[in-house]
């Protein structure tokens, strides 16, 4: 039987000929939510890119499963059909294309026929309405005049309609007021309460800690230097707001971490 989880073992990548991952293990088990902390440059977007396939960053070691498939093997946009979903940490504007079509065409890119218009348009509401978001959204172009919160909540229900299998969060909380965190935050608590979303697992990569007080993670885990150096439960989040990460490098300069 198939080992489930996204398992990624001794993962090294680079880009542009320089090695940014240098040999990356981490385990995201269904339902579980993992935090990946760590300083600007240590490599954690690059994580994310090596993941879902972006072509600058080239996998060098190391494998990567999505329960018992290589992913590695895998295009891109095979990735996603497997069950792996990023959301950005930038999210590009699309003018011309409505936000309800955008959703509807890479749901059926997905899933293929499983959800007829009078379905989908149902499921979608449904969405909203968990989501606590206004119908007005679906006409709009997609980010196109978007505030950092209306970008951020709107991957938040393209990620309630693909209901994927693992889903990384690389850096949402960037650019965002309290308001709009505590709205991200509220979201993907309702997105995991529900009955579709509830064995998805999440990768939230992010800089502070702050994400942490409205989704409470499992475990955490620092990256250094393109390195994961210590891990632990969410406790570990508030050693790095209250001491920040010059204290994890002392620990691991001298061997305690």
């Amino acid at each position: 039987m198939a080992e489930t989880g996204l398992r990624i073992k001794g993962l090294r990548a680079s880009v542009e000929g320089k090695e940014i991952l240098k040999g990356i293990d981490l385990v995201v088990e269904p339902g579980s939510v993992h935090a990946l902390m760590g300083p600007n440059g240590s490599g954690k977007s690059t994580l994310a890119f090596s993941l879902t396939g972006h072509p600058s960053y080239q996998v060098t070691g190391g494998s990567v499963s999505l329960d018992g498939e290589d992913l590695l093997a895998l295009a891109p946009d095979k990735r996603a059909k497997t069950g792996l979903f990023l959301s950005f940490q930038y999210p590009s504007a699309i003018p011309g294309v409505a936000v309800g079509n955008f959703i509807r065409s890479a749901r059926q890119s997905l899933h293929p026929g499983d959800l007829p218009p009078a379905k989908f348009r149902k499921m979608i509401f449904e969405k909203l309405d968990i989501l606590e978001m206004d119908a007005s959204f679906l006409p709009r172009y997609v980010n196109d005049g978007f505030s950092g919160g209306e970008k951020k909540r709107l991957e938040m229900l393209q990620l309630a309609m693909l209901a994927p299998k693992y889903a990384i969060l690389d850096e949402t909380d960037s650019g965002l007021d309290v308001d709009a965190l505590e709205a991200v935050g509220a979201t993907v608590n309702a997105l995991r309460a529900s009955e579709e979303g509830e064995r998805t697992g999440y990768l939230i990569i992010t800089h502070y800690p702050r994400i942490l007080k409205y989704i409470k993670a499992d475990k955490v885990h620092i990256m250094l230097d393109g390195a994961i150096v210590t891990s632990g439960g969410p406790e570990l989040a508030d050693v790095i707001e209250r001491d920040g990460y010059d204290r994890i490098r002392e620990e691991v300069a001298g061997g305690v971490a």
